[in-house]
């Protein structure tokens, strides 16, 4: 994200140009502000799955959606889906930091260098990370299948979830980002 801003947005003083390519200082502005945006939001999620049961963020997306049942979409699938993609960011990062030791002690340098070396230098990664979670994807579709998860059967829950001020707090510090 911060490369594809530093080269395609214009605007502001131009720092360098070479050959029809400029770096200008609002891409290097924008392209802090959004990864920075991306690092924050992850963080957060990571921060809220590890503090929170799986059913928990369900039941909260669940509600958090049921507006757009109006339109006949499938809340609870979509809540599923996005506590389960939730659920995977600490595992597939933990999974990197492996896979990059992995490569490290096969003589890989991956964080010498200049930036364009080290990006490159993290595509090889890419793909036994890719494997690694559709792998983890597979036996966690294995894993609901075998415990009779049926996404048409309507669910109820234990417990009722009951908007609170530590809610309404979370919310107001999370929407800038």
């Amino acid at each position: 994200t911060l490369m594809m801003h530093i080269f395609l947005t214009k605007g502001g003083y131009v720092l360098v140009e070479w050959h029809g390519i400029t770096i200008e200082t609002n891409g290097i502005l924008e392209g802090i502000y959004i990864s920075l945006r991306l690092i924050g939001i992850v963080m957060i999620a990571t921060i809220m799955t590890l503090s929170t049961s799986p059913i928990d963020l369900t039941d909260a997306f669940e509600r958090l959606l049921a507006p757009l049942k109006m339109f006949k979409l499938p809340v609870h699938q979509l809540s599923m889906i996005m506590s389960i993609a939730l659920r995977f960011i600490p595992t597939l990062m933990d999974e990197l930091d492996k896979i990059i030791l992995a490569q490290k002690s096969r003589g890989s340098e991956i964080s010498s260098g200049n930036i364009a070396t080290r990006i490159k230098s993290f595509i090889p990664l890419l793909v036994p990370l890719f494997i690694s979670a559709f792998q983890r994807a597979e036996e966690l579709a294995v894993a609901m299948e075998v415990r009779g998860y049926d996404a048409n059967v309507k669910r109820t829950s234990y417990r009722q979830l009951k908007w609170q001020l530590r809610d309404t707090l979370s919310l107001i510090m999370i929407i800038p980002i």
